[in-house]
């Protein structure tokens, strides 16, 4: 049997911490498959490089055998050429006494630069993941920059708040993670952002977590929200390993199909499903298939839930207003 051709895969801030445990992953075959070769197109700035050629170096120690070419660079143009998927991790990371304006102008730099390189390109049907924060209104930034691209072909990760909230219902449940399904995050990976158990299955049946309101808003929904912050107060360094399984995640189930009785969560373009705000970027529950995503209809929500998506619609046309406002100054 003939082995697959290579496709190219980028990933950005490749010398940071989320990537150091992103390439080992994708280059295992966990995301594209044990038989699916890859060449890595690895994307850092120029102060960076002496790092993320040491980055190199342990990508070619590893000796894995479905990297057939690493590339690495400080060019978005080289980092984008011919890709067929882009880990867009690296941002401009919100520092002390920032404000949120001034965070999205510094990352509307960034994701402009790289929409711009991945418009004249990359592949026309690449998928492109935004990791860094601001995820939502940074992917939506850099398809805007991108207009030859699909609309659809650009999303945010919310996969790490769904794992979060997966995690926190097994507890509290006493049962395997691999037995909690259809946990939804809506809206924005920020803390206005909805963690939702109301139509999650606990081994095939509703769960009954879902009755117990106190536990639901006083307990679930805040941890969901605030486990970013949980984590750097503890490790004094932000999630890396969990959010890099969740870029995992979300790209293998993008490039594969959702089992029948699941669905995940996406950051995607909002054609204004659940009375949600058009044209923003907006986490939906989404079943895959064949590399195209389908937002799930016909859920049924209750105030609480009409509550927090307003919410968190609210807070992403805020963000959208002043990133576009950037944007044409």
């Amino acid at each position: 049997m003939s082995e697959k051709s290579p496709i190219r895969v980028c990933v950005t801030g490749a010398a940071g911490q989320i990537a150091y445990s992103l390439l080992y992953q994708i280059s295992s075959g966990y995301v594209f498959g044990a038989d699916q070769p890859l060449i890595l197109h690895l994307l850092d700035i120029a102060p960076a490089m002496t790092a993320l050629n040491g980055v190199v170096m342990e990508i070619q120690d590893c000796a894995m055998p479905l990297v057939r070419d690493v590339v690495a660079t400080d060019d978005p143009n080289v980092a984008f050429k011919d890709i067929d998927a882009a880990f867009l991790v690296g941002a401009m990371p919100r520092r002390e006494g920032m404000e949120r304006k001034d965070l999205l102008a510094a990352n509307v730099k960034i994701f402009k630069v790289q929409g711009q390189a991945m418009d004249q390109h990359a592949k026309k049907s690449v998928k492109v993941l935004v990791v860094g924060n601001p995820a939502n209104t940074n992917a939506l930034i850099c398809s805007h920059y991108a207009p030859s691209i699909p609309k659809e072909n650009f999303s945010a990760m919310t996969r790490l708040d769904q794992n979060r909230a997966a995690a926190q219902i097994a507890l509290k449940a006493d049962c395997a993670i691999h037995e909690v399904k259809k946990v939804t995050i809506w809206g924005n990976h920020s803390s206005t952002q909805f963690p939702d158990l109301y139509h999650a299955t606990v081994k095939g049946a509703p769960t009954a977590l879902a009755s117990d309101d106190a536990w639901v808003k006083e307990t679930f929904v805040p941890t969901v929200q605030k486990r970013g912050a949980a984590v750097i107060a503890a490790r004094k360094l932000s999630s890396a390993m969990s959010a890099a399984k969740a870029a995992c995640d979300h790209m293998k189930s993008w490039f594969g199909s959702t089992p029948e009785d699941d669905w995940v969560s996406m950051g995607v373009f909002s054609d204004g499903s659940y009375g949600t705000p058009e044209g923003i970027m907006f986490s939906f529950p989404v079943t895959t298939k064949n590399g195209s995503w389908t937002i799930v209809q016909g859920l049924a929500l209750n105030d609480f839930a009409k509550e927090k998506l307003a919410a968190t619609g609210a807070e992403l046309c805020e963000e959208r207003d002043e990133a576009m406002a950037v944007c044409q100054a």
